[in-house]
């Protein structure tokens, strides 16, 4: 799954648009009572992001969320509450029927998936599988899943001894090995224990280039990046978050998954966000892997987590900001899916300078998760994985439709508040959205997501 040198690894219809969504219905009293206590107890919190940059950036204070003149490269990014969308549909009989079918097939028909997800027939307990083989995980014929698995997932473990191992616990294995080649000496000598001879590169001290020390340090500081990332992760959930060693464990594990990316693509490195976009991936993994070791579904999201990044990797790398991979280049096309499909909303946004950057940007880079609650996350990745095409390309027209369903309050609305209104995406019907995003019509100018010829 090579990405361009980057990734080292393994390798129309004219749909009419309602002013606005209806509102979801009224919930219980009590349950508004509860949503008003958790959303009080919450802290929203920006965080700002160069576009394409790496790194975490500068935080900013509450009152400075607007983009300054002139800085075209400047947007938000904030890990906000989230909103709870009811999703309001369960698995029918049939349709849970037809899904265990198809994946009860010795070769499972990924079109008939792609089907059955896109539509919202996926249940919970199917969802880590379905998903595998949407990413291209694990190949459609059945026999050879078990084989699959067992190669990566000991290809991940390999990758994990290599490269995130500390330094002592190196140099100690190093001379467990030297030893153990060397029959007929022992390690002790007249009754002391031999001593190594330590070379200048595994001093502690020591900070040059080739140095493991030199190394670890560094990682370290990767390391304190991602955990206050991984700290601030669906706090409200208490699979990410709490004192249980439950939680600890499932943020260890996604800080070895991040850090490990990180170190195989120095050239892009850790990026602030990446820990949202694993979220659900780990989570999915993690809750469906019943009877098996909690490390097979780190290295299932390992993987999956590669591949997913495959189609946007590019978003994250400053330097091909301007390419025709680039992110500006996909919110470029962006906007050209807007204008084709709403003329009158574009010009609206354009001649109040709302440049997408200043609210898309986000969405699109971190897959909309940080818009939604995580139920509604899985919802729309569903959606997302279920496209043959490739998730970036109808990314874009859920991004639009999500336009589309507020034109009423955004045409009526200026600068300030259509900002306000983005950054904080209304509640609204989730499926409504994505029937929108299926019937959106393409633009003249014919756009070609990442790695699709």
């Amino acid at each position: 799954m090579l990405l361009k040198g980057k990734i080292r690894l393994p390798n129309t219809i004219v749909p009419r648009f309602p002013d606005r969504i209806k509102p979801p219905e009224k919930k219980k009293k009590k349950e508004e009572e509860e949503d008003d206590h958790d959303e009080g107890r919450e802290e929203e919190e920006l965080r700002t992001f160069q576009v394409g940059g790496g790194g975490g950036g500068e935080e900013r204070s509450e009152g400075e969320i607007w983009p300054d003149d002139g800085d075209e490269n400047w947007t938000v990014l904030r890990a906000h509450h989230r909103i709870k969308i009811d999703i309001g549909r369960e698995v029918s009989w049939d349709k849970r029927s037809d899904l265990e079918f198809e994946l009860s097939q010795k070769v499972v028909n990924l079109e008939a998936l792609r089907s059955i997800a896109s539509c919202g027939h996926l249940a919970e307990e199917f969802r880590s599988i379905v998903w595998k083989l949407l990413l291209g995980y694990l190949p459609a014929e059945k026999d050879l899943w078990k084989g699959e698995l067992a190669k990566n997932r000991l290809r991940y473990a390999e990758l994990k001894r290599e490269l995130l191992l500390n330094p002592s616990e190196f140099l100690i294995k190093e001379d467990e090995t030297s030893n153990s080649s060397m029959p007929g000496q022992d390690n002790e000598a007249g009754g002391l224990l031999c001593r190594r001879e330590i070379s200048n590169g595994d001093h502690p001290l020591c900070l040059g280039n080739g140095s493991i020390w030199n190394q670890y340090f560094k990682d370290a500081e990767i390391v304190e990046q991602i955990d206050r990332d991984l700290h601030r992760t669906h706090q409200d959930i208490k699979f990410f978050s709490g004192d249980s060693s439950f939680s600890r464990k499932n943020l260890e594990a996604m800080r070895n998954i991040l850090l490990l990316f990180a170190k195989l693509n120095p050239a892009i490195g850790y990026v602030q966000g990446m820990n949202e976009v694993l979220a659900p991936l780990y989570y999915v993994f993690r809750m469906n892997q019943e009877g098996e070791d909690a490390s097979e579904a780190e290295a299932d999201s390992f993987e999956c987590f590669v591949q997913l990044l495959s189609g946007s990797v590019d978003h994250f790398c400053q330097q091909l900001d301007n390419s025709s991979v680039g992110i500006h280049s996909t919110l470029l096309h962006f906007s050209e899916l807007l204008k084709a499909n709403d003329g009158e909303l574009w010009r609206h946004l354009d001649a109040s300078k709302m440049n997408p950057q200043f609210y898309a940007f986000r969405w699109i880079t971190l897959l909309l998760t940080q818009e939604f609650e995580l139920s509604t996350i899985m919802r729309i990745w569903d959606y997302l994985l279920s496209n043959p095409s490739g998730v970036q390309e109808i990314l874009l027209r859920v991004c639009c439709a999500m336009l589309l369903c507020v034109r009423h309050e955004l045409l009526s609305g200026d600068f300030v508040s259509n900002l306000k209104l983005l950054q904080h995406y209304p509640e609204v019907d989730l499926e409504h959205v994505l029937d929108v995003a299926s019937h959106l019509k393409t633009p003249i100018s014919s756009y070609q997501p990442y790695g699709i010829v």
